[in-house]
């Protein structure tokens, strides 16, 4: 399979198009991880090019800078390289490795969360409630949470 040509950007804008200002998360955080996870997933595939800092600027209501730093940690990462004059293209051969990494640091926060659940008092039911319900939902990381998710905050029959 051959990869997306640049001038293809739909795809890219419902994968990298948002952006959670309120987030805990920096913002430039979300954009290399959400690149991370389209690597990993295969939602961008090998020698794609990703969206112009300025054009993902726009779509983000960024600044260029900000975009800038997430495509220079990409880089660092090994993930991308930069073409001058041509853009920003994943490299080839780091799907797999990508996977790994973001399945590790994902597992990682997953044990962290559900440990602090359980010094919060809720109980393994509660736990895997709120579970099948984050897994049910179509929400993007880094999207505000859903009302009907937050609701199950409110502890039942006390």
């Amino acid at each position: 399979m051959s990869p997306r040509k640049a001038s293809d950007d739909s795809h890219l804008k419902g994968i990298l198009g948002h952006a959670n200002l309120r987030s805990d998360v920096a913002v430039y955080a979300q954009l290399v991880n959400n690149v991370q996870f389209a690597i990993a997933s295969g939602k961008i595939k090998a020698g794609e090019k990703l969206p112009a800092i300025r054009q993902l600027g726009e779509w983000l209501n960024l600044n260029a800078n900000t975009v800038s730093k997430a495509y220079r940690d990409l880089e660092v990462m090994g993930l991308v390289s930069s073409r001058r004059g041509m853009g920003v293209f994943v490299k080839k051969g780091i799907q797999r490795a990508c996977s790994e990494r973001c399945r590790l640091k994902v597992i990682g926060r997953l044990h962290e969360v559900i440990s602090e659940a359980k010094a919060a008092g809720m109980a393994p039911a509660e736990v895997k409630d709120a579970a099948k319900k984050c897994c049910a939902s179509s929400t993007a990381p880094y999207e505000e949470t859903p009302k009907e998710i937050l609701a199950l905050a409110k502890r039942k029959g006390k």
